[in-house]
């Protein structure tokens, strides 16, 4: 990871070319050597064809011709060092451009890749040499059919085009570049997205888990504990009991595999190995509490409980589930009341009240409430638990139920 990293801070130098002067340059590609071969041929090639055009109108010395060329090549040779040199090779130009014909095609590319790989200040300064060195090499070599002014205007807007069009490849690289960042930044951030989104779905999981396991097993437990303080119960009694604890616990394993049905239902728009829970099964609960033993009434106040959202409905059945799975374990023998009030647009209120008896025979994790609160705030809801004024015990969870998702069955 570290390596990538280091390779993608460079990877921007690397191809605009902003490199310190003097630092060592990247080792050539094959399309490196291709574009810097074909960059000195047409360096070479402008100069030539300069010194051509000019020697044709105006007649100049053999020695001066001779020196003229040598300078030239030198200046084309040195052209193998612009990735290296940018801004040094362009003022290393400056004093040869007005002395050599053969020069101006390396001078050309000298300012066109500081255009492509420096800041605008560089462009300006090699640019405004070279602008200034027209004027004693067109002193010294005047062109018969131009004017000074007409020649001098001429080659800077030669040198002002370069320069744009290195200016706009370096704009166009920078942008590519950025589009590159932009690409590799969204990557990063879709993994962090799903890296999140397991956490979260294992949290959920959790909860879930929670919710389900703690409540069959307390229900086992009531009946494993009435089996340790009756050892004198009726056979037909310890049949039923018997049964009753083997198919909790056989009820337990399905609600295990139906907690990971729920996450291979999100994770793989697959149908979860058994139903979920909805609103409509609330009473199938209520009914399992009694024949643990417990005192339960329950109030629906749902004109048609299955027609409740499945999200809905679930949520509803888990802090009910977990309701009376405290009721067990602080009030065993007293009575509780489970109340499920609401509609669309009003939302569903789901409460339950017990005393406390401090009598708690069942130990546990002490998270089910925080739990409860964590799926109610996930769900756009609120849950609120507390001692009231006649010393019950209140545990109330408000859900959003839209008028939408209203006619949405509980059960696909």
């Amino acid at each position: 990871m570290t390596e990538q990293t280091e390779y993608r801070s460079l990877l921007p130098a690397v191809l605009l070319g902003d490199r310190p002067e003097g630092q060592a340059a990247v080792r050539r590609s094959t399309r490196d050597w291709i574009v810097d071969t074909v960059v000195f041929l047409l360096a070479a090639g402008l100069g030539l064809l300069a010194a051509l055009v000019l020697d044709a109108d105006v007649s100049t010395p053999g020695p001066v011709l001779v020196a003229d060329q040598v300078v030239g090549g030198l200046a084309c040779a040195a052209v193998w060092l612009r990735r290296r040199w940018p801004m040094g090779l362009a003022l290393a130009l400056v004093p040869v451009s007005p002395v050599s014909t053969v020069a101006a095609g390396a001078c050309c590319v000298a300012l066109f890749t500081v255009a492509v790989h420096r800041s605008f200040t560089s462009v300006a300064l090699a640019g405004g040499l070279h602008v200034a060195a027209l004027v004693p090499y067109l002193w010294w070599r005047p062109d018969p059919d131009q004017g000074f002014w007409e020649g001098f205007a001429f080659s800077t807007l030669g040198y002002v085009v370069l320069i744009g069009w290195g200016m706009f490849v370096r704009a166009r690289r920078q942008l590519v570049l950025s589009l590159r960042d932009r690409a590799e930044r969204a990557e990063v951030e879709a993994v962090l997205r799903e890296e999140r989104a397991r956490r979260l779905e294992r949290e959920r999981i959790a909860r879930e888990m929670h919710d389900v396991l703690a409540h069959r097993l307390s229900l086992l437990s009531v009946h494993a504990g009435a089996l340790e303080y009756r050892p004198d119960i009726p056979a037909p009694d310890l049949t039923r009991v018997a049964g009753v604890i083997r198919a909790g616990a056989h009820q337990a394993l399905q609600d295990l595999r139906e907690v990971i049905g729920v996450l291979r239902l999100d994770a793989e728009g697959t149908t979860p190995d058994r139903p979920q829970p909805t609103l409509a099964d609330l009473a199938g609960l209520v009914e399992e509490s009694r024949l643990a033993g417990m005192d339960v009434t329950l109030d629906m106040r749902v004109g048609d409980p299955g027609r409740a959202p499945a999200g809905l409905g679930r949520n509803a059945y888990r802090i009910a589930q977990e309701g009376l799975t405290n009721a067990r374990k602080h009030a065993a023998a007293a009575r509780v009341d489970v109340t499920v009030a609401g509609g669309p647009d009003e939302g569903l209120t789901v409460e339950i009240r017990n005393p406390v008896t401090g009598g708690r025979t069942i130990p546990g994790s002490g998270a089910g409430l925080i739990g409860l609160t964590e799926r109610a705030e996930l769900a756009g809801g609120r849950l609120d638990y507390g001692r009231c004024l006649d010393g019950r015990f209140r545990l109330s969870a408000w859900l959003p139920w839209t008028a939408e998702a209203a006619g949405t069955p509980g059960r696909g």
